[in-house]
């Protein structure tokens, strides 16, 4: 949640702050923000996880109440109309960073992304090294230190692989919604 909520605050800080920029510049942008957003709210409680063994899972769950103060603080300063506790409808008039409508559908570019990014994602994991990687320290991290594979390195790239990914779902919360 606390990866998904930065890259939605830095796709709505890039819809704000750059609107004038051409909707395919801006939306990479933005897509480009919110993926380094995330990856590095990931990247966090893996290197505390690679470092010092700490719980991933409770570190990520206390990182969540971070990242919704920090929500609370972008909304405090971007509400619209003031004093709304809302930032409302971003760009409503301009739409700069909104997705185009596909075959008359709002929602069809999320679709396709979310596929395309499964379907990497599965690729990924099932047919490069480091999901299998992935794979063997999941299973055995001992396995996985006796056949040369650094579980530190797949802890710290699989976590911000993993906020990366939650950024993107920042990012179509923002902008394709």
């Amino acid at each position: 949640e606390g990866q998904i909520l930065v890259g939605a605050i830095a796709t709505a800080a890039c819809m704000i702050h750059f609107s004038s920029l051409p909707t395919p510049i801006l939306l990479s942008l933005m897509l480009l923000v919110s993926i380094v957003a995330g990856g590095i709210w990931g990247l966090i409680p893996g290197i505390f996880k690679a470092k010092w063994g700490t719980n991933e899972t409770l570190f990520t769950l206390m990182m969540n109440y971070v990242a919704i103060q920090l929500t609370s603080f972008a909304v405090s300063k971007w509400e619209s109309p003031a004093g709304s506790n809302s930032v409302g409808i971003i760009n409503q008039t301009s739409k700069a960073g909104w997705f185009a409508s596909i075959f008359g559908q709002a929602y069809t570019l999320n679709v396709v992304i979310v596929l395309a990014l499964s379907v990497a994602m599965y690729i990924y994991l099932k047919y490069s090294k480091q999901g299998y990687e992935i794979s063997v320290v999941g299973d055995s991290e001992n396995t996985a230190r006796y056949a040369g594979i650094s579980v530190k390195k797949v802890y710290i790239r699989t976590m911000m692989l993993s906020g990366a990914i939650c950024g993107v779902a920042g990012f179509l919360a923002v902008s394709g919604a």
